[in-house]
């Protein structure tokens, strides 16, 4: 166990940068690693992944699973703080697998999904290592401006043009947004998140 946790967290401590090298090497659409396993697989025109608007976006989604080793690591460990007087309660009681998962072990793991929700979201406005990376910095969004980002736009507009009063009211718009979607995320907060009375 030890073992498989210490393999999953692996890739969320490593340089964002370099995992984004790594990738930038293995969608290499003429050497990379992917493209060639897709093609002994008998795919004869496969993606050209990073240099594609179409293909740009699903290439970071899969990246982006590289990293859910973090993620995981918090799922278990909000697993590991169920009761197991709370299980052997509910099988006394007759309930089933599924009814076990629907009544016992989801509800006592909402606050775990909130937090990673609330992490996820705050995350997901900060991307700008990776883009900035991929995309090899000057090239604003890439190919037609598949992986334009918000804060890839914000650092072109205020170290690139060097309008830094628009970056900072990008800054500025970007940090209320951010703001608005926590406080509607914390408003279903009561509606979807259970925390077991001690």
């Amino acid at each position: 166990m030890h073992l498989f946790r210490t393999i999953l967290y692996i890739p969320t401590v490593l340089s964002g940068v370099a995992v984004a090298i790594l990738w930038l090497n293995l969608f290499n659409p003429d050497l990379g690693a992917i493209n060639y396993f897709l093609f002994k697989l008998g795919v004869e025109n496969p993606p050209y992944w990073l240099q594609s608007p179409r293909w740009a976006m699903p290439a970071m989604v899969i990246m982006g699973l590289w990293g859910m080793g973090g993620n995981a690591i918090i799922y278990l460990a909000g697993l590991q703080n169920i009761p197991p007087h709370l299980y052997e309660a509910a099988s006394l009681d007759g309930a089933g697998t599924w009814q076990r998962f629907r009544y016992v072990t989801l509800p006592l793991l909402s606050p775990t999904m909130f937090f990673l929700v609330i992490t996820g979201a705050i995350g997901a406005f900060q991307q700008f290592g990776v883009p900035f990376v991929l995309t090899g910095g000057s090239n604003l969004g890439g190919p037609a401006n598949a992986l334009l980002f918000y804060m890839v736009y914000l650092y072109h507009v205020g170290f690139v043009r060097g309008l830094m009063g628009y970056a900072t009211a990008l800054a500025w718009v970007l940090t209320l947004v951010g703001l608005a979607t926590v406080y509607v995320l914390f408003r279903f907060e009561s509606l979807l998140v259970f925390y077991e009375q001690r």
